[in-house]
């Protein structure tokens, strides 16, 4: 028993140590603002973290938005993921910057999978460029539901996108124009058992006390530390037998899960 708890607080404590290692790099190169929010054409703010390089000279931006959690701390334990891609990007030379799309996580404003506005990207880099530190030259990058708006977004020709790398768009959801894409949900009109487990995996947050519109930059910062949004669904057992419910339509209810978007 005394070598299995050592066991469990090396691990604890090693896990620690490695984020406060990785974000101690990063804050030795990087200016690091959180939680900045920044504001879309219809008053709707978006969370967004920005890592740049600390120099006077004018950097490029590699830019990433998603639906997903990026937060730096979850459940009260800090996390590393963003500030190792913050570190690979700054130590090159660019800014990294993430934000959460409208309704996500920090973000203000309601989420819509085929509604999120385009304009949202086009407000985004048009603020990015007009950045005293920003040499307005701007390349998105992320995979899946980050790489999808990344083809839509492209559609609209900002002078200041000058790249982007679209990882793994086949799910294809979202809107361009008039156009609802629905690429794999369904095929030969059956619906893909994928997405039903995606939704009951991402449709929670919408469904807890969200931070009131408005929040100072210092307020959200603070509470981040302790409450970040994420969506904690209950574990499905038996997801193939969850997914084998019919009526289709009635799967979610069966599992316990939100209904709104499904």
């Amino acid at each position: 028993m005394k070598a299995l708890k050592f066991f469990i607080l090396t691990i604890c404590f090693s896990g620690l140590l490695n984020a406060q290692s990785i974000r101690e790099q990063l804050e030795e190169i990087a200016v690091i603002d959180q939680k900045v929010m920044m504001p879309m054409r219809d008053g709707i703010r978006l969370a967004t973290d920005i890592y740049r390089p600390k120099t006077d000279q004018k950097v490029p931006i590699i830019f990433s938005r998603t639906p997903y959690n990026f937060n730096s701390w979850g459940d009260g334990e800090e996390r590393t993921r963003t500030y190792e891609r913050a570190f690979e990007a700054v130590k090159r030379g660019y800014a990294y910057v993430v934000q959460n799309e409208r309704g996500r996580y920090f973000s203000e404003g309601e989420w819509d999978i085929l509604g999120v506005p385009l304009t949202d990207g086009y407000d985004a880099f048009s603020w990015m460029k007009d950045q005293a530190w920003s040499n307005g030259k701007i390349g998105t990058l992320g995979c899946s539901s980050t790489a999808e708006w990344q083809m839509a977004v492209a559609a609209l020709d900002h002078p200041s996108h000058a790249a982007m790398v679209p990882q793994g768009f086949g799910a294809g959801i979202g809107t361009v124009g008039d156009y609802y894409e629905q690429g794999n949900w369904y095929r030969g009109g059956a619906f893909q058992m994928l997405f039903a487990s995606w939704l009951y995996g991402v449709e929670h947050d919408k469904f807890k006390p969200r931070i009131p519109q408005g929040a100072t930059q210092e307020d959200l910062i603070r509470i981040s530390r302790f409450y970040d949004l994420a969506p904690e669904n209950p574990e499905v057992d038996d997801m193939l037998a969850a997914m084998s419910h019919l009526p289709v339509q009635d799967m979610l209810v069966n599992m316990g899960g939100q209904t709104r978007d499904f």
